[in-house]
C-alpha cells in the first residue's frame, strides 16, 4: 500500500493517508506515569495512517451534522466530545461502506492499535529520537495547556513528524482500539518481541494516547499513555484512522464493511 488521499463519495471531505513502513522498534519510557514502563520491543507490519486527526468537517460528511456535539466548532478542527463507542459501532462501519470502492481491496479503516499509534508518533522507521511527535520542543509541535488557549486549534498548524503526521502531540487525546492494562508493558517485555499487539484481554477503559489542549507537556510525550471508558464523551478527546490489510480468511462483505472486533 502506498501514501493516497481517500476520497468520500458526495463530499468535498478526504483523508491524507501517509504510508507507515512497519519495523522493530522500543516501545514505551518515561512518561507522566509509571504504566509506560518497561521498555519493550515491538515489531509491527505495514499500515497507513491518517496525516490529521479526523476533522468535524469528515466526521459531519460521515455521521451528518447532527451528530456533531463538539465543543469547539470549526470544520478544520478536530472532532471531540466522541466515544469509543460512537467510533467503533457507528462512524466506522459507515466509513468503510463509502470508502469501499475507494480504498485497496482486502483492507479496512480501524482506529489504531497502542503499538502502531506509538511507532507512527515516533517516526517509524525515519525516528530521530524525539520527545514529542514533532521534535524536543512542544511549541513547535503541538498544542497543550500553556500556549492552546484553552480550545482546540484547526489541524495541521504545527510541524508534522518525520512521517509527515500531524498534532499527534497535543490537541485532542486519539482513542485506539486497545484496552488499557496498567501492568500489560510488563507482560510484553517477559515475551521478548512481541508482534502486531492489539492490547490486554481485561479490563474496563481503552487506551488514549497523545495529550491534547488542556494537559501539561509531560502528558503530550509520544511514551504518555492514559484510559478512559469507552463509553466516555468529552472535549479533550478525538481519533484517527489507520488502513490495515486483513487477514486473508477475513476479507469477504462483512468483514470490510465492518469495525474491527473488539478484543
Amino acid at each position: 500500500m502506498q501514501s493516497f488521499i481517500q476520497t468520500i463519495p458526495g463530499s468535498t471531505g478526504s483523508v491524507n493517508m501517509v504510508k507507515v513502513e512497519g519495523g522493530v522498534f522500543d516501545m514505551g519510557g518515561e512518561s507522566w506515569t509509571e504504566y509506560s514502563m518497561p521498555v519493550h520491543r515491538v515489531a509491527l507490519s505495514d499500515y497507513l495512517m491518517a496525516a490529521h486527526p479526523v476533522t468535524q468537517e469528515l466526521w459531519e460528511a460521515v455521521m451528518g451534522k447532527e451528530k456533531n456535539e463538539s465543543l469547539f466548532r470549526g470544520k478544520r478542527r478536530p472532532v471531540e466530545t466522541v466515544s469509543w463507542e460512537q467510533i467503533n459501532n457507528d462512524f466506522l462501519p459507515v466509513f468503510n461502506e463509502l470508502t469501499v470502492r475507494s480504498r485497496p481491496y482486502g483492507t479496512m479503516y480501524q482506529l489504531p492499535t497502542e503499538a502502531q499509534w506509538e511507532y507512527a508518533a515516533r517516526g517509524g522507521q525515519r525516528s530521530a529520537g524525539y520527545i514529542y511527535s514533532g521534535g524536543h520542543k512542544l511549541d513547535d509541535a503541538g498544542w497543550y495547556d500553556e500556549n492552546s488557549h484553552r480550545e482546540t486549534k484547526p489541524v495541521g498548524l504545527k510541524l508534522p513528524n518525520e512521517l509527515g503526521l500531524y498534532d499527534m502531540s497535543g490537541n485532542v487525546w486519539e482513542w485506539c482500539s486497545d484496552r488499557y492494562g496498567s501492568f500489560y508493558y510488563e507482560i510484553c517485555k517477559e515475551k521478548g518481541v512481541v508482534k502486531d499487539p492489539d492490547g490486554t484481554l481485561g479490563g474496563d477503559t481503552r487506551v488514549l494516547r497523545g495529550g491534547c489542549w488542556l494537559t501539561s507537556h509531560q502528558r503530550c510525550c509520544v511514551a504518555n499513555r492514559d484510559g478512559y471508558h469507552p463509553v466516555s464523551r468529552y472535549c479533550d478527546t478525538g481519533f484517527r484512522l489507520v488502513l490495515v490489510y486483513l487477514p486473508v480468511w477475513e476479507v469477504n462483505p462483512v468483514a470490510i464493511f465492518s469495525p474491527r472486533p473488539a478484543p
